[in-house]
């Protein structure tokens, strides 16, 4: 038996729940972006105290927890968009 080629696509009718799927992935990016915005709200605050009080340490720590959660937030907020770049560049792999 030859197998000449496997022509194979993505498809939302293949299993039931793929709406509720993703419904609950809509719902985890929404919890994550929530999430980013506290770790924004609570790492300024250690580095502002870190500032203020003298402690570098601190202060660094609230700056790169600024910018994680930053970081995630993007990631979070273009996956949709990474996902179908790349999906679509695959597709153009032979």
């Amino acid at each position: 038996m030859v197998i000449t080629g496997v022509n194979i696509k993505p498809n939302r009718t293949g299993l039931p729940g793929i709406h509720a799927l993703e419904t609950m992935v809509g719902a985890l990016l929404t919890f994550g972006l929530v999430a980013s915005v506290a770790g924004v709200a609570i790492s300024a605050i250690a580095w502002a105290i870190g500032s203020h009080s003298g402690n570098p340490h601190v202060a660094g720590k609230g700056k790169t927890g600024v910018l994680v959660a930053m970081a995630a937030a993007f990631l979070i907020g273009g996956a949709t968009f990474l996902v179908n770049f790349f999906d679509a560049q695959g597709g153009h792999l032979s």
